[in-house]
């Protein structure tokens, strides 16, 4: 990826274009370069994209959960001076976009959310006691995929090396929990800002079953599915996955002209 990863005070992250912000928040084992095809893509289209790297391992154990993650994108956003943005979250990241705009509805225009949990979700932690075993977590890891090749060894390796830590074992066990506990059911009909849903028809992590629960609860959302894909439909079908954000951002008014059009009305 050609961005320049930035630190700023309290934060790293990438950042790349000008316009509409788009805020992607990248899941519990995901890595900033699995969203490279949105900062190729839509930076050329009218649109700022920003990733914060959220404080997973970072956080005291305590603090290590859903809430105080969505209050670290609060503090980035203030940071940033953004407002009426799009958050973009995969897996735990769609978690983290749902309690943010539960509890920020004013700041948050839109949401995309592909794989997210907030409802249910089968946890990658399931069975790491064999966590020394590297086939074992290989065959985990491709699981998530229905491409089994797009788990290259650099993804591999970061997630067997982050099960090998003690520290972020620890850390991926509570934020697992955290999930579960942060069920967001209740709190999805009262969401009224457009949603994007966009799920993998193999995604054995939220099946469809948890895609179709969350169009049946969110009162503004249109569900897209992708065939041939697992958990991360950016990272397998990239440009069908950045057509689908595309049209949605359009078809709701989300692009530089319709902005302009509206201040001078």
């Amino acid at each position: 990826m050609d961005i320049e990863l930035k630190k700023d005070g309290d934060f790293t992250y990438l950042e790349k274009g000008e316009g509409i912000p788009l805020i992607i928040l990248h899941g519990l084992m995901g890595n900033l370069s699995n969203f490279e095809g949105m900062f190729d893509y839509f930076p050329n289209k009218g649109y700022q994209v920003l990733m914060p790297q959220l404080p997973i391992y970072e956080l005291p154990l305590l603090k290590t959960n859903v809430k105080n993650l969505s209050k670290f994108v609060k503090r980035f956003v203030q940071h940033k001076g953004l407002k009426d943005f799009i958050l973009i979250g995969n897996s735990l990241g769609g978690h983290i976009a749902l309690y943010y705009a539960k509890m920020n509805p004013d700041d948050v225009a839109g949401m995309v959310l592909t794989g997210s949990s907030g409802l249910y979700e089968t946890t990658m932690s399931d069975g790491y006691p064999r966590r020394g075993d590297r086939d074992y977590i290989t065959k985990k890891v491709q699981d998530v995929f229905y491409d089994p090749n797009i788990a290259t060894d650099e993804i591999i390796d970061e997630t067997f090396d982050t099960i090998n830590n003690r520290s972020k074992l620890i850390r991926t066990l509570a934020i697992a929990k955290s999930a579960m506990r942060h069920n967001m059911a209740k709190d999805l009909p009262k969401m009224t800002m457009p949603v994007c849903l966009i799920w993998g028809k193999q995604d054995t992590v939220t099946p469809p079953t948890v895609a179709e629960e969350f169009h049946k609860l969110l009162p503004n959302s249109e569900l897209y599915w992708i065939d041939k894909c697992g958990h991360a439909p950016m990272m397998e079908h990239t440009d069908e996955f950045n057509k689908i954000v595309e049209q949605w951002l359009i078809k709701h008014g989300f692009t530089l002209a319709k902005q302009n059009e509206n201040k001078n009305s």
